[in-house]
């Protein structure tokens, strides 16, 4: 029950505590206004394909809960939204339901509700390491996820003190992952981002796509320091609370590598669009929607309509009448991420006018 337990806490920290990082790249990155859009708002078409299933627009709510009898509501409360309002959802990590049959119904309940929404199920490389790549079946069958994502979160171990602190053999596994599964596998971080270097490597051992889990949202090092009561590991939580590498660095690190899932303090359509602009396939966030989902579907819908408005406001005001055409619009990059840019070696010139 320590894992159920953890679980709730974590719920409890979000919901209460202020738990986010601040920068995250978009801030440096404008898209140019077209003053004479040349499309009518109601001709745009948002929807995206993302492996085998259509999205109303490209975007997901991220990996959040399930785990303890008290998140299932929550979890219910999210998929009937998504599956009304035509987007994916990811759950959160499966270990507490694998270690604890009786707790499936945490995540059970999402396939129930949300029974055509693209739906992804959610292990961590610490499990895997641990029990091997049958635990990640467990988590696809128990949900019939349309994909599995492996997630990082080796920063959020170091600080927990029942954390798991052995990474040595994390690429084998994920390969073997990779092998046996038949569905897509999805590596995502947790808000310290993915770099190119890890980035190709994933791609060399079959991974079908990358959340870049970027800093600039939750912090689960500032998550686990609300909860630790060790004084060590309180310090260290903040030492670290703004470790990582920001959302909108490593959504350009990765392009061009496998397909990309923007998360990390993505809090509006703009943001969305933004992320599309400079090279992700489709953007979530998980936060904005715990805290909605706590007073029912109802209010995980207006949150939805919300982004999904914030990224067709984008796209008309910047003349794009297909999601695919926001990666040709004109942009400008000041600041820190400029000089990400220049730190990779990018032309930023062609960079900024046609990527």
């Amino acid at each position: 029950m320590e894992t159920s337990k953890r679980k709730l806490d974590h719920i409890k920290i979000c919901l209460e505590e202020e738990v986010e990082t601040g920068y995250t790249g978009l801030e440096d990155v404008m898209l140019i206004h077209k003053a004479l859009p040349e499309v009518n708002f109601d001709e745009i078409d948002t929807r995206k394909r993302f492996f085998h299933k259509e999205l109303n627009f490209p975007f997901f709510i991220a990996s959040m809960t399930g785990g303890h009898p008290n998140t299932k509501e929550i979890n219910k409360n999210l998929a009937i939204a998504v599956e009304e309002e035509g987007i994916g959802m990811g759950v959160g990590s499966q270990r507490a339901a694998i270690e604890d049959k009786s707790l499936e119904e945490s995540f059970t309940v999402v396939r129930e509700f949300a029974p055509k929404a693209f739906i992804y199920a959610n292990i961590g490389i610490p499990q895997l390491l641990e029990r091997g790549v049958e635990v990640v079946d467990r988590a696809i069958e128990m949900i019939d996820a349309d994909a599995v994502a492996i997630h990082l979160n080796f920063l959020q171990e170091c600080i927990q003190p029942e954390g798991s602190l052995k990474a040595k053999g994390g690429i084998e596994v994920i390969e073997e992952v990779c092998n046996s599964v038949s569905v897509p596998v999805i590596v995502k971080e947790t808000g310290g981002g993915i770099s190119r270097e890890v980035a190709l490597k994933l791609k060399e051992i079959g991974v079908d796509a990358i959340d870049v889990g970027g800093k600039g949202g939750t912090t689960f090092s500032g998550v686990e320091t609300f909860r630790v009561k060790d004084e060590t590991l309180r310090d260290l939580g903040r030492d670290f609370w703004e470790w990582g590498i920001p959302t909108a660095f490593s959504i350009v690190d990765c392009h061009g590598i496998l397909p990309i899932i923007a998360t990390g303090g993505i809090r509006s359509g703009l943001d969305v669009a933004k992320c599309l602009a400079i090279g992700a396939e489709v953007a979530s966030s998980a936060l904005p929607f715990l805290k909605a989902a706590v007073n029912g579907s109802e209010e995980v819908r207006k949150k939805i309509k919300y982004f999904e408005r914030g990224l067709k406001t984008t796209m008309f005001l910047t003349g794009c009448k297909k999601v695919s055409e926001l990666k040709r619009v004109r942009i400008f990059v000041n600041g820190s991420f400029r000089r990400w840019l220049e730190f990779r070696n990018f032309n930023i010139e062609k960079f900024m006018f046609k990527r």
